[in-house]
């Protein structure tokens, strides 16, 4: 059974930083692109961050590049998503995904809040 567990999400000032992670079971992690969404209240669901099986590559939303960098462990079964220079527009719950087969799954996602 497909599960995604997300951490570390918070409460930060504008331009902290935060680490989140994304510990995965239920299938071949290894073998799987993993991404990152976050969807803000009112707002719909939006891709933040993409990476490759083995994390040779990556992909990332304009409004992020530069400020967040997504990266695996497949030892560990886990993506993450480092959050550099967060601003007010970052609060979302952050959601892992993985598309397995024509099926999306999803983490129960984590709450990241950015204000002073």
């Amino acid at each position: 059974q497909v599960q995604l567990v997300e951490s570390g999400g918070g409460l930060v000032q504008p331009g902290g930083s935060l680490r989140l992670s994304c510990v995965a079971s239920g299938f071949t992690f290894s073998g799987y692109a993993m991404s990152w969404y976050r969807q803000a209240p009112g707002k719909e669901r939006e891709l933040v961050a993409g990476i490759t099986s083995a994390g040779r590559s990556t992909n990332y939303a304009d409004s992020v590049k530069g400020r967040f960098t997504i990266s695996r462990d497949n030892a560990k079964n886990t993506v993450y998503l480092q959050m550099n220079s967060l601003k007010p527009e970052d609060t979302a719950v952050y959601f892992c995904k993985v598309r397995r087969g024509n099926s999306d799954y999803w983490g129960q996602g984590t709450q990241v809040t950015v204000s002073s």
